[in-house]
């Protein structure tokens, strides 16, 4: 959690979203856990460093310390190298042992799969605070970046505006190119700037627009959309969106990603947005189940109880048996005979004695309601599930809470291949609405979406045109509000 995390006074260290990082103590740089981080350094300062900051995946004296040598972690002092620091510094050192809190570090080169985890000492793999890490960061830097930083401010003989501006240039068009996805607009301004172009900003350098020519972001977002890289409308009263990007704008198309970035959360996001996109609609089947009391119409032709079909093969199996044993009527062959076992099988006690003859639609219809309903679902690039029933459609409703607001639920979309999470996510960027995840009442893996407002109609653009499901699998869109002028 965040508030326990020592900020120190040379700066909070550059972390990215996914991010392998070490926890340790004050005054030990040795690994008590490891930990990824759940949002970035703008993320964690823009929130007042409240909330859960890391996900810890290991820790000391857990399960899987346990199966190891049950070793206590080593003392390992801080790397000060100017004996006056290390006076200061074991001072501070003697304090901070008194009251314990939680420091962690990061490098980039520990931006790997979590496969690849390992537990080695590295110096340049903690940073400590306050001093300590001042000082560690003296130690770890070596001749050739300072030479490399004095090259560079040498090069560099732009004002301090014309250097805001490049970098605020450059964190816009980081943040078009790997941060927002189609399916994110319309997208606040307010939010573009605060979630996807701050953590575009290079470590040690800090994103200030009033330090830049344009004084405002709305000003610097209104000289991209002469360019036509993008179009702001004014959505609600007060409130700017962004509603279009045109990422083919040569602009963007030619912006590389800077070199002291770690493409590892850049990395994230285009898999993300790829398996967005990538979302293909389940092939689904339906299919049906020999029951106990069909057995005798199926023995002939070699199936038995708990058989599984397919509507084409029972239509066969139904034709080959009336054929077989002669059932279709002389005088009039849209009718078939109904003999002992089909009397037995499709008629009703109270028909029995009444009817002598069916239909071949009527036979069909009354075979299959009679069998017992399964359906097959095939998922992109993964082997087909048979699940019992049939398969139950994306249920939406509107319901009614307090101060007559409505808000839109939206049920079983895991059957279909869909993330409740994702599919919120993305609702509540495109209609700028509260949007929440809450367990289906009565079961016990089951979550269903609830966002605020009646939402129908862009749900219904997202899953039929969007996802490509078949409406048949949608039910509730009758429900979407009638589109008029207001009074």
């Amino acid at each position: 959690m965040l508030p326990g995390v020592i900020v120190p006074p040379s700066g909070f260290p550059q972390v990215e979203r996914g991010m392998l990082c070490a926890v340790t103590l004050s005054g030990n740089r040795a690994p008590v856990a490891v930990s990824v981080a759940t949002m970035s350094t703008a993320e964690m300062l823009a929130a007042g460093m409240k909330g859960k900051g890391f996900a810890v995946l290991h820790t000391y004296m857990d399960h899987l310390w346990e199966y190891g040598d049950k070793s206590y972690p080593p003392t390992l002092a801080p790397l000060v190298t100017d004996p006056a620091e290390k006076e200061s510094a074991d001072d501070e050192e003697e304090m901070e042992e008194k009251e314990p809190v939680s420091s962690f570090s990061t490098d980039p080169l520990q931006h790997v799969d979590i496969g690849d985890l390992s537990l080695k000492e590295q110096d340049s793999c903690a940073i400590l605070m306050g001093k300590e890490e001042h000082n560690e960061n003296k130690a770890a830097e070596t001749a050739d970046d300072d030479n490399t930083e004095v090259q560079q401010e040498a090069e560099d003989s732009r004002t301090p505006q014309e250097q805001m501006d490049a970098l605020l240039s450059q964190c816009f068009f980081h943040a078009l190119k790997c941060k927002v996805k189609k399916s994110d607009l319309p997208l606040l301004t307010s939010t573009f700037l605060r979630s996807h172009m701050f953590p575009c900003c290079p470590a040690g350098q800090q994103l200030d627009i009033k330090k830049s020519s344009y004084k405002k972001f709305s000003k610097f977002l209104q000289c991209m959309q002469h360019q036509k890289i993008l179009q702001v409308k004014e959505l609600s009263k007060g409130v700017e969106s962004i509603v279009e990007v045109d990422w083919k704008h040569p602009d963007i198309k030619a912006f590389t990603v800077p070199e002291g970035f770690s493409s590892a959360s850049a990395a994230q996001d285009c898999k993300s947005e790829d398996k967005e996109q990538a979302y293909h609609a389940p092939e689904i089947i339906p299919l049906y189940g020999v029951s106990t009391k069909m057995v005798p119409l199926f023995q002939e032709s070699g199936h038995k109880k708990g058989s599984i079909l397919s509507s084409s093969e029972v239509r066969n199996i139904i034709v080959n048996y009336v054929k077989t044993n002669e059932l279709v009527d002389e005088a009039n062959k849209n009718f078939v005979k109904v003999n002992a076992i089909l009397c037995d099988c499709l008629l009703d006690k109270s028909e029995q004695d009444e009817i002598s003859n069916l239909k071949w639609d009527d036979l069909l219809s009354r075979c299959l309601e009679r069998l017992q309903p399964l359906h097959q679902v095939t998922f992109f690039g993964q082997e087909p599930i048979v699940r019992k029933g049939k398969i139950e459609p994306i249920d939406i409703t509107i319901a009614q809470r307090s101060s007559n607001k409505k808000v839109t639920i939206i049920k079983n979309l895991e059957l279909y291949g869909l993330d409740p999470q994702s599919v919120a996510n993305i609702l509540q960027q495109k209609v700028q609405a509260s949007a929440t995840i809450a367990p289906v009442p009565g079961t016990k893996d089951r979550v269903q979406v609830q966002i605020q407002g009646n939402q129908i109609h862009h749900l219904a653009k997202m899953l039929l045109e969007e996802y490509q499901l078949p409406r048949k699998y949608i039910q509730g869109l009758e429900k979407a509000p009638k589109l008029g002028r207001k009074k």
